[in-house]
């Protein structure tokens, strides 16, 4: 096969090009949402791997009426806020105008295939995207782009051995989810619901906080979590630091972490949270668990925006699972103050917030049960993060044609 065999056309010369819909205004209005037909939006697909099925809003009967079903196998295209983010629809979902729809005609394009594409492209679509006021590619824009396409079978090789790396990180990322929502599982278990091992055995009595296991203590947060500890960074040079964008929504991760000279901004350590006091990232779960520094003695920098979370008589993992419980999120929001779209948490609001302190066998009883599951979780993150650069490196050879895919 050789590279003359890959012809260019447009992208709806492959197949169907329509922009999802969202007719109604405005936008927002609440009985357009909470039925059970999921709407994908920007940052769900920039969020998502090779196919999308992760979504955190779903439209009622009314919003689908003023939008469109589209079908699994459906190339999802980001046209503004994230440009050119792609994934491929893995379920059937809703989305909006901000969201083009690539359906491929099956005897000319594999949609992986494209949307690994695409992929190449990304940078040159940012590029002509900028705008004055807001970015946007355009249906138009992205017309003007050609995609050189070789025939269908080469396609499909080709797709096939960059998915099966997509696959491999998506299997690990479902793994990543799983152990997270055990952990959190165990946590409101134990020590919301007072169901821990030998319950019942104990006997309640009588606090602040209702009728909570004897020998429990009523404590407020900073009695048994340092808010913001003060550090003293020794070393001078480069260091890593976290910005904003490298906690997840949801997640306990730490990721995109940069690497940066000086001291300023939050101080943390391995065992440390990383809880976020602006929003939307409150709002959205961003907290993060650190343990990814080199040894235990390694401090690192990272946003201002940042409260840090240091276990004073609990366990680290304890405290994590506390700073992404509702009830101590929901007291944080509550203090929230400043300018419109950019406030703030109070950190003088977890001076009163009361939790029962569990005796100090059963924190490690617990964390003996969790922490192996948070080691597991940053392994798989690290497996991920080599997965994919051995995809990005492969890429561009792939869809050049530089590199031949086998026939096997």
């Amino acid at each position: 096969m050789t590279n003359t065999e890959w012809k260019p056309h447009r992208l709806d010369q492959l197949g169907f090009v329509g922009r999802g819909k969202s007719r109604h205004r405005p936008r927002n209005e609440a009985s357009l949402y909470g039925g059970k037909y999921p709407f994908f939006q920007t940052g769900d697909i920039k969020a998502a791997n090779l196919h999308l099925t992760e979504y955190s809003q779903t439209y009622s009967e009314k919003g689908l009426a003023q939008s469109k079903l589209w079908q699994p196998g459906t190339l999802c295209i980001t046209i503004a806020a994230n440009i050119a983010e792609t994934a491929i629809l893995g379920i059937s979902g809703c989305f909006p105008d901000s969201i083009v729809g690539f359906v491929a005609e099956p005897m000319k394009a594999d949609v992986r295939f494209i949307k690994y594409f695409i992929d190449t492209l990304k940078l040159q679509m940012q590029s002509v995207s900028r705008g004055t006021t807001q970015d946007n590619l355009s249906v138009d824009k992205l017309l003007t782009f050609d995609f050189r396409v070789p025939p269908i079978q080469i396609q499909q090789r080709i797709a096939s051995i960059l998915a099966a790396y997509d696959e491999l990180m998506e299997n690990s990322q479902r793994r990543i989810r799983i152990l997270e929502v055990m952990a959190r599982a165990i946590y409101r278990e134990w020590f919301v619901q007072f169901r821990f091992p030998g319950h019942e055995k104990v006997r309640r009595v009588t606090s602040s906080l209702g009728d909570i296991p004897q020998d429990w203590e009523v404590k407020c947060v900073p009695e048994c979590v340092e808010i913001n500890p003060r550090v003293v960074v020794v070393r001078d040079g480069e260091k890593p630091f976290a910005p904003m964008s490298s906690l997840a929504n949801g997640s306990m991760l730490v990721t995109d972490i940069e690497t940066r000279v000086g001291n300023s901004g939050a101080k943390f350590q391995n065992g440390d949270t990383l809880f976020a006091r602006i929003t939307p990232c409150l709002e959205n779960g961003k907290t993060g668990f650190v343990q990814f520094l080199p040894d235990s003695q390694a401090v690192a920098c990272g946003s201002t925006e940042f409260i840090v979370l240091r276990s004073r008589t609990l366990t680290p993992e304890f405290v994590y699972l506390l700073a992404r419980s509702d009830e101590f999120r929901g007291n944080a929001i509550k203090s929230m103050s400043g300018a419109s779209g950019r406030q703030r948490v109070q950190e003088r609001c977890f001076d009163r917030f009361q939790i029962a302190q569990p005796p100090r066998d059963l924190l490690d009883r617990f964390s003996a049960i969790v922490a192996p599951s948070f080691r597991l979780i940053q392994e798989l993150h690290l497996q991920t993060q080599t997965l994919r650069r051995t995809r990005d490196l492969l890429l561009p050879r792939l869809l050049s044609g530089q590199l031949k895919a086998g026939t096997n």
